[in-house]
């Protein structure tokens, strides 16, 4: 693990770091992570997703374009 120096600015009356978009999307952060305080350090992880619909599934699933043609099955493979 890679340690980086992150400022700290001031975002309203709070403050916030901000986050190298190459580290959001190897760690799959989205609008929103989950905080846990322990051991006087701070863990960010991916908030949990809700199970998907199989409509939102296979949405997801064509999104992605994976490749499948070498699972076609070709007349004389033997399989009906």
């Amino acid at each position: 693990m890679k340690t980086v120096e992150l400022s700290i600015t001031r975002i309203g009356n709070s403050r916030g770091i901000r986050i190298p978009a190459d580290v959001l999307r190897r760690c799959k952060l989205g609008l929103s992570v989950m905080m846990e305080e322990r051991d006087g350090e701070l863990i960010l992880r991916p908030k949990k997703r809700a199970k998907l619909s199989w409509a939102e599934t296979f949405t997801e699933m064509a999104a992605e374009k994976e490749d499948w043609s070498e699972w076609e099955t070709t007349a004389g493979d033997g399989l009906a």
